[in-house]
């Protein structure tokens, strides 16, 4: 709390993320805060950070950790750099084992840094704890309220993947880019937004060349949202019957959990409505068609140039 806008924290650290973003000094603090955290209280228990990737735990003699904790310790790094109140700390938990995915993912936490606000969920059991609202029924991309992300993205072709959506909304609901995909999603929960939309991940699949342009705004690494950045809101969302696919539609479940970098990355559509999750979905398949198309002509890569 005490670094939340300050300016000290603005400082790159001396090295990158594990999954190749820039460290800032206030990363570097939770960070350690986390590592000193579960060393006192949990020492057996082993977790995947940002910054840090898999740390096993310390069991007894002839253990092995049997549950990881998947932890972003500062989700919204620049909204806590800017003293915003899109913040949160992210944490899911699941089984430690080769290969888990994100559909062992058994508890689910997000906790709002300058509020105090908990959201959490159990696997099977719903929402436990939230603050008192509920999704909204929108069902129509003119009326929705939404948010996105541009961290890391190439803007020209995100913006062009995101173009009919941004237009269709601007006027009768709203467009967000608030810098949390965990804060994002929670509001889902609230009912104060409709959706989240990340298609990042299925560019970089299905568009040639523009891992290219992901790799030249991250400053050499694609950044997109990783199982650290969605785990915990992901399940909240899951066990409240919110609708949570890839960009293509596309369960979650079998993802990788721990990871970072492209290979672990995922796109997500999360929506209040089947209804409004479904046009959401068409929209992105015809956004990825106009990218595709531009990049093909050449039209892209010369307003690039």
């Amino acid at each position: 709390m005490p670094h939340l806008g300050a300016h000290a924290g603005r400082a790159h650290g001396a090295k990158t993320a594990a999954g190749g973003d820039v460290t800032f000094d206030i990363d570097a603090h939770a960070e350690r805060a986390l590592a000193e955290f579960i060393a006192r209280e949990a020492p057996a228990v082993a977790f995947f950070s940002e910054d840090r990737g898999l740390v096993r735990g310390a069991p007894s003699a002839g253990e092995q950790a049997s549950v990881v904790l998947v932890v972003d310790p500062i989700d919204g790094t620049r909204p806590a750099l800017a003293g915003l109140e899109s913040c949160c700390v992210s944490v899911a938990a699941a089984p430690l084992h080769e290969g888990v995915t994100m559909g062992e993912v058994w508890l689910g936490c997000v906790v709002e840094i300058p509020s105090g606000h908990v959201f959490m969920a159990e696997r099977g059991h719903g929402v436990l704890e939230a603050p008192a609202a509920a999704p909204s029924a929108t069902e129509t991309v003119e009326r929705m309220f939404w948010a996105y992300g541009f961290r890391g993205r190439p803007a020209r072709a995100t913006t062009e993947v995101l173009a009919e959506l941004i237009d269709r909304s601007s006027v009768g609901g709203g467009t967000f880019e608030l810098g949390s995909a965990a804060f994002d999603m929670t509001r889902i929960l609230t009912g104060q937004l409709d959706a989240y939309v990340e298609p990042g991940p299925r560019l970089v699949d299905e568009v040639p060349g523009l891992r290219k342009e992901f790799e030249r705004v991250g400053g050499g690494a694609v950044l997109n949202n990783s199982p650290y950045d969605l785990a915990g809101a992901w399940l909240c969302l899951v066990e409240a019957g919110v609708t949570v696919t890839d960009a293509r539609g596309r369960s979650l479940d079998e993802r990788p959990l721990l990871g970072s970098g492209a290979d672990h990355q995922m796109s997500v559509v999360a929506s209040a409505s089947e209804g409004l999750h479904a046009e959401i979905l068409a929209a992105l398949e015809r956004g990825v068609a106009r990218v595709g198309g531009q990049v093909a002509s050449g039209a892209m890569r010369a307003a690039l140039d």
